[in-house]
């Protein structure tokens, strides 16, 4: 099958959907398929700081792989001081598929990410009369439609359309549902995964350092509740416990994190490593006791499965996309989101107690060997390809346009 896969970020965007869209592009060439990338990213300076940005390297792109990459310039409107135009970013993606398929036809499209990039794959595959796929991993799940009227509407055509739509989570799935009226029959459930060739124990699992190291590796964005894990580390310290902390990773709040850090008195404690490329990632789980991540809302969270395949203990937050793969006091610790005293207890908790910790750290690196890991979910949605390869996409109408809604003004938080 001819497969044009249009990602909403990739490498060397730092994001999980960066991740998830490598190693899919690799499983599928794997299996045979003739794979075609077409990228989006942000070429600005305040387009780069955020994330990382550019086009994709060339060694991070599976061997196999055509790679298209495209300049979100509609987007980066706001660098000139005018609303993020996002149609014009879902022309040029429209535009691009076409020239691709004329170039060689595809047999499917696959859009990772509803808004822009689903809109954009199911009126290019309209226009070609070709089946589509959408997956939804996060944000266009989580706050894309509850912005404006705009993307409310658009949204919720891409729902409503799709010959398939990929949700990585039962939990994920209800709340999509419920916030925009999608029948849950619409959603076909494959969850996230990790490379566990990549991503393997360094030692025993729950074993600990002296002191114990507490492990943040992902997005830096206060709404990963990385922000809350600050104050559970100085709420530790203050109980008289020794612990360090490492966070990895940049984001929107890579400053604010910094000068959290220097106003709570942490800078003895805490290292901040900044940008870890995704070839490094598993050296950065092995320098972690327990891994800590206090997000308010996931699709599913790449970031807890790897620590599970690095045999880390988690601790994480009792969330949409969270809760779907991480049992309480089974394969990991859940504690209520954005409560940093909830926090420090079940931090405390796991470096007390060593069969808990042990326990949880060997159930966790077991299962996600079982049925994370990339063979399976790959297999599993060329299972969603073969489907629908008959489905053809109705023509989706334009939506008025609001220039204030929140993400035309920051468009990287979309």
């Amino acid at each position: 099958m001819r497969i044009c896969f249009v990602s909403r970020r990739y490498w060397p965007a730092v994001s999980g959907m960066s991740a998830y869209a490598e190693n899919l592009l690799r499983h599928l060439v794997r299996e045979g398929h003739d794979v075609v990338l077409v990228s989006q990213y942000r070429g600005d300076p305040q387009g780069r700081a955020v994330y990382g940005g550019g086009p994709p390297p060339p060694e991070r792109v599976p061997e196999g792989v055509h790679v298209v990459a495209l300049e979100a310039h509609g987007e980066q409107e706001v660098t000139e001081g005018r609303p993020a135009d996002f149609e014009a970013d879902v022309e040029t993606m429209r535009a691009t598929i076409a020239a691709e398929h004329a170039r060689a036809p595809f047999d499917l499209l696959h859009a990772q990410y509803a808004y822009p990039n689903g809109l954009a794959v199911l009126r290019a595959a309209h226009d070609l009369g070709l089946p589509a796929v959408v997956s939804v991993q996060g944000g266009d799940g989580h706050w894309v439609g509850t912005c404006c009227t705009t993307h409310e509407t658009m949204v919720r055509a891409v729902f409503a359309h799709a010959p398939a739509l990929v949700i990585g989570s039962p939990s994920f799935a209800a709340e999509v549902s419920q916030r925009h009226g999608v029948d849950p029959d619409r959603w076909t459930i494959v969850s996230g995964a990790t490379d566990t060739e990549r991503f393997t124990p360094a030692r025993r699992p729950g074993a600990l350092s002296d002191p114990p190291v507490l492990l943040y590796h992902g997005r830096v964005d206060a709404r990963k509740g990385v922000l809350d894990l600050l104050d559970a580390v100085a709420d530790l310290l203050a109980r008289g416990r020794r612990l360090h902390l490492v966070v990895s990773g940049i984001g929107p709040d890579t400053g604010t994190v910094a000068g959290r850090v220097a106003e709570l008195g942490l800078d003895d404690v805490v290292t901040q490593l900044g940008y870890t490329a995704y070839e490094q990632a598993h050296e950065v789980y092995r320098r972690g006791d327990v891994f800590v991540s206090p997000t308010y809302a996931e699709g599913f969270s790449n970031t807890v499965l790897e620590a599970m395949a690095t045999g880390l203990p988690v601790v994480s937050t009792d969330v949409v996309g969270v809760r779907d793969c991480v049992r309480h006091e089974d394969n990991g610790l859940l504690v209520a989101a954005k409560d940093p005293a909830a926090l420090a207890d079940g931090i405390a908790r796991v470096l007390d107690d060593t069969d808990l910790r042990v326990g949880m750290a060997r159930r966790a690196l077991d299962e996600v060997r079982a049925r994370w890991s990339w063979p399976v979910i790959a297999h599993e949605l060329t299972d969603v390809y073969d489907r629908v390869r008959d489905v053809r996409v109705p023509a989706i109408d334009d939506a008025p346009v609001d220039p204030d809604c929140r993400f035309r003004a920051a468009p990287h938080l979309l």
